[in-house]
């Protein structure tokens, strides 16, 4: 069941505010952001979060989020 937006946090994703629904995980967040796991490093609230750890951690409100992504070259 989806949350009405009035129901929804606000969170700082990459220096910005960012909306997202309540009890949304890490691995949500990039799936609504369009971001493939395996292609971006995530830190919540100071830590560096492990591939694994995307589904289980719960963002907060107030919560600091940054994404990194990675770049191929040649």
């Amino acid at each position: 069941m989806n949350a009405p937006e009035s129901d929804w946090i606000e969170v700082r994703l990459n220096g910005k505010d960012q909306r997202v629904p309540p009890n949304q995980n890490v691995a949500g967040l990039l799936a609504e952001l369009g971001l493939d796991p395996t292609g971006v490093v995530v830190e919540v609230d100071g830590n560096i979060l492990q591939a694994d750890q995307y589904q289980v951690t719960i963002l907060t409100a107030t919560a600091q989020i940054e994404i990194v992504h990675f770049v191929g070259g040649g």
